[in-house]
Parts: structure tokens; C-alpha cells; sequence
């Protein structure tokens, strides 16, 4: 996909004049598991490296931890891999070439939350050799492992900044309140004057709250309505909370 105007470079390299010098740079992983199913792991690696005009031998210290996990499996076909493997292999196709940059595309979607934390632990140690990652995911407790992070919806770039800088923007108190009926208590606490918006978070929802609330009286408001064993706390605003604001503000 080229872009709608303007000049795009990766790396100082323009991505339309200079392509071939842009794929030597770049390595890319699919969202997709896009590799030959019917070829072995090893097979794969080796196709990839050919292509780069390079060798597994040659770069192999780049994917050695990685491959390493499923060199076990290398006679295997690569569409009879587990998520977590495909991911893996994936992974080490995008950088036998040895790119500066890595361009993942959601590369968790569809993966256990085992394999999700190893993957990011794998990302994590080749950020020390130096390859910058580029990383779109719908997760956003992912997003907030990264150094920059950009909110984006319907491909509108709605906020930049770090983790830390992003939830700091967040000025509102942000409740997070539970009760036996957690369905009634989401219609209960979107009625009530002092909360501003509410959502569900995990096994609580989140409230975000207007300015000179009181507890008590939202917690009587609640109780009035018929919620039992209710309890609240304040919490520290996350990145989903701030997507979230930034997605009610748009559309206010």
C-alpha cells in the first residue's frame, strides 16, 4: 500500500523508487500466517534465506534463541504447527535476512496467553540487537510495552506519545466497581449523574468519574437500585482507558 501523498521513506530509503533496497531493510511479519504449509520448518527458513541471498548458518545467531524453541520440529510441515509455533517460524523467516526493522502486524491475534508473553520476551531481547520494531496490535496491554505508542481508529491517528505520557493525560478519576450483578450494575452506574462513562474492564467496569463526585452518595445511588455487595477503588487509567476516552470524545 503506498500512501495517499507526500514522500515515504523507510530508513532514509524511498519506498517507491528504491524498493529493493527497502526489502533488504525490512523484515515483516504477517498477521496472517502466510509461509508454505506444505513445506517443513527448515525448508521455510532455508527458502527465506535463499531469497535474501544469505544463509540460516550466516544469521543464525540473530534466530537462535527463537528457533531453537521449535528446531525440534524442523522435519515438520509448517501447517501442521501449533499457533504458537507458526508464530515462531514466522518470526524467524522475517529476520533471517537480518533487517533493521521489524514490521509485525498483529502478530499475537489468535495465539494463547502463553505464547503471547513469550513472543513479547522474544521482541524484548531482539530490541537489544539494535532492530527497531513496529508493532500494530488490538491488545493494549501489549502497546503498553512499547517505548512510543500511536492510538489509531479507522486508520485516523488519534494520539502519539509513551505509555507513561499517554495515561498521565488521562485528568479523570477512573473507578473500578464490582457487585453480584455486574450486568444490572453496568445499566445502574451509566444513570448516575456523577458518572461521566462506564465500560466494562476485566471482571470490574471502570467508571469514569465527573468532577466533585462523592462516594458515598454513589454508592447509596447504587445500593437503591438493588446492587448488593458492592465494592470500588480508584485506579490507575491504562492505555484501554485512554482509547477509550479518545473514542467517546470523537464521536461527542
Amino acid at each position: 500500500m503506498l500512501p495517499d501523498g507526500g514522500n515515504a521513506s523507510v530508513d532514509g530509503t524511498d519506498i517507491v523508487k528504491d524498493y529493493k533496497a527497502i526489502r533488504r531493510k525490512v523484515g515483516y511479519m504477517p498477521g496472517r500466517f502466510s509461509l508454505y504449509q506444505d513445506l517443513t520448518v527448515e525448508e521455510n527458513l532455508n527458502f527465506f534465506a535463499t531469497i535474501f541471498d544469505t544463509s540460516v548458518k550466516e544469521n543464525y545467531s540473530l534466530i537462535r534463541d527463537i528457533y531453537v524453541q521449535i528446531e525440534p520440529f524442523k522435519t515438520r510441515r509448517a501447517g501442521k504447527l501449533s499457533g504458537g509455533m507458526k508464530q515462531k517460524l514466522a518470526l524467524c523467516c522475517a529476520l533471517i535476512h537480518k533487517p533493521i526493522i521489524l514490521f509485525l502486524d498483529e502478530p499475537t491475534t489468535g495465539v494463547d496467553a502463553v505464547s503471547r508473553k513469550e513472543f513479547w520476551e522474544m521482541l524484548r531481547n531482539l530490541k537489544q540487537e539494535g532492530i527497531t520494531i513496529l508493532v500494530s496490535t488490538p491488545y493494549m496491554d501489549e502497546a503498553s510495552l512499547c517505548n512510543e505508542v500511536a492510538l489509531m481508529q479507522n486508520g485516523k491517528l488519534m494520539t502519539t506519545g509513551t505509555p507513561k505520557e499517554i495515561t498521565e493525560s488521562f485528568k479523570q478519576t477512573i473507578l473500578a466497581v464490582q457487585s453480584q450483578n455486574m450486568f444490572q450494575l453496568l445499566q445502574d452506574l451509566s444513570a448516575s449523574n456523577e458518572v461521566d462513562d462506564v465500560y466494562s474492564y476485566g471482571e470490574y467496569h471502570h467508571a469514569v468519574m465527573k468532577k466533585n463526585y462523592s462516594n458515598e452518595s454513589l454508592l447509596n445511588f447504587l445500593k437503591s437500585k438493588g446492587n448488593d455487595n458492592v465494592t470500588m477503588h480508584p485506579v490507575t487509567p491504562s492505555i484501554e482507558d485512554c482509547f477509550m476516552q479518545l473514542m467517546r470524545n470523537k464521536h461527542e
